[in-house]
């Protein structure tokens, strides 16, 4: 299923996808053996804000979140989410139209090459950030992704008079899972046995209640866009399986055991049916003890889900359990050159909510010292057919209406010197920034162009006439 809806997305071709663009994706990525290796180059069908007919590039003015000035509803004092006419829109705190643009992991890098480039440039951790900030608004973007450096991120904020939107990883289960035992790392994200969470230990809603009290902290800042409660887990249609064949001691078991056992299932007589619905109840389980607890210690922000990631993006029955407890759904979208124009609508519909698209990437060949082969995601020959990607891809996201904002995966790019890095971030050429923090001009050009007019992109594809 997930390989054919895939493969039906690159078909997509109108008179605007003109552009021609060249990419290959990497195979086995992440191998920490030197397995991996990569497809052979195919040309994609591509679109830019050029390919638009009668679009006209217009100034907005901004408020301090970079919200539009020119278009307000109800203030609340925080972000929050609203559909108007038609469109999902975040709502800054003054009440001004928002969307989120952001890359992801702005961090100053830990190499000894990064930090010697940071004392040269900046001279320490406050002023990289304070330049950071000013490099990040300079290009269009208005806050940061999931693992960023939120300490000075808040110390910056509270001297500067355009705020970063910045979000914030709680990870619930991981956490849950490193205090418990058993997860392990494996190349993007925590793993757990037999791929299923431990959402039925009847010590995690506990847990979850008291890691929720670090959360008062942030109840009264504005420039809080929201919250993640976790990163790529494995809420998947076979854990119905995977629960039935853990050791039966444990809590998972049990309880997959007493849900199939009233429907008289077995191993053996599993259904697809079977395993959507047990999806569905393990999943509403966690997401209504996290948001209980989260809404507990910080009414006022946004709970932005768990970034679903791979073939979740096509479960209806999980989105639609999100959209009970969650205020944007919030996707890792790989492996699609374009947005998906059927699934972009079908998640909004189905949850009630828009979606935000919280990791997405290209890599440029023509990055010195960077092999490629870790992560997900495309590979093009140059940096400046990584721009014509961002252009294209996000264009489909403001088409749809349906998306409150996209977080580039990442800031700086993976560095090969760092020994012992997560597997899926050690030698890609991910960045806006290379490991001595220096810009990619090619691509941040396309990436400013597009980003200044994210608001007249919007009502662009508002006005003119569905195909």
């Amino acid at each position: 299923m997930f390989l054919a809806h895939t493969a039906r997305a690159q078909q997509l071709d109108t008179t605007e996808y003109t552009l021609r663009v060249d990419a290959k994706k990497t195979i086995n990525n992440s191998a920490i053996d030197g397995k991996a290796g990569f497809s052979a180059y195919k040309s994609y069908a591509t679109r830019s804000i050029a390919q638009l007919p009668g679009f006209r590039p217009a100034t907005v003015k901004l408020s301090k979140y970079g919200g539009r000035l020119d278009k307000r509803s109800k203030a609340t004092g925080f972000f929050h989410v609203e559909k108007i006419n038609g469109r999902w829109w975040a709502i800054d705190p003054a009440g001004y139209y928002f969307l989120h643009n952001a890359p992801n992991d702005v961090q100053p890098g830990r190499s000894e090459r990064t930090q010697k480039a940071l004392k040269d440039k900046f001279r320490d951790p406050a002023g990289w950030m304070a330049g950071t900030r000013k490099f990040l608004l300079e290009n269009g973007f208005n806050g940061t992704g999931a693992w960023s450096a939120t300490k000075e991120i808040q110390a910056e904020n509270a001297r500067a008079d355009k705020p970063l939107a910045y979000t914030v990883n709680l990870d619930f289960m991981s956490k849950y899972g490193d205090k418990r035992g058993g997860t392990y790392v494996q190349p993007g994200h925590k793993g757990y046995p037999n791929d299923v969470i431990f959402v039925f230990d009847p010590g995690f809603e506990a847990f979850a209640e008291e890691h929720a009290k670090q959360l008062a902290q942030y109840r009264n800042d504005k420039n809080l866009f929201g919250y993640f409660s976790d990163n790529e887990m494995p809420l998947l249609r076979k854990n119905l399986d995977g629960y039935l064949k853990l050791p039966q001691t444990e809590p998972g078991y049990q309880a997959a055991k007493k849900w199939a056992d009233a429907r008289n299932i077995t191993l053996e007589t599993i259904t697809d049916e079977h395993r959507q619905q047990f999806l569905a109840y393990a999943a509403d389980r966690y997401f209504s003890i996290v948001a209980k607890a989260m809404k507990k210690y910080d009414p006022n922000h946004m709970y932005l889900g768990c970034r679903f990631h791979g073939a979740q993006r096509y479960y209806p029955e999980l989105m639609r359990v999100a959209g009970q407890y969650l205020d944007a759904i919030s996707i890792n979208y790989y492996n699609n050159w374009t947005p998906e124009p059927r699934w972009v609508r079908e998640w909004e519909q189905t949850a009630g909510k828009p979606f935000i698209v919280t990791e997405w990437y290209v890599k440029g060949e023509d990055a010195p010292g960077l092999a490629n082969t870790a992560g997900a995601g495309w590979v093009v020959r140059t940096q400046a057919d990584r721009g014509l990607f961002y252009q294209n891809f996000t264009l489909g996201l403001l088409e749809s209406k349906n998306c409150v904002g996209w977080h580039w995966f990442k800031y700086q790019d993976n560095d090969p010197t760092i020994v012992g890095a997560e597997p899926s971030n050690t030698n890609a050429n991910k960045g806006i920034v290379d490991n001595y923090l220096n810009p990619y001009t090619p691509l941040l050009d396309k990436m400013r162009e597009l980003n200044q007019q994210m608001y007249p992109l919007a009502d662009y594809f508002d006005q003119r006439q569905p195909k």
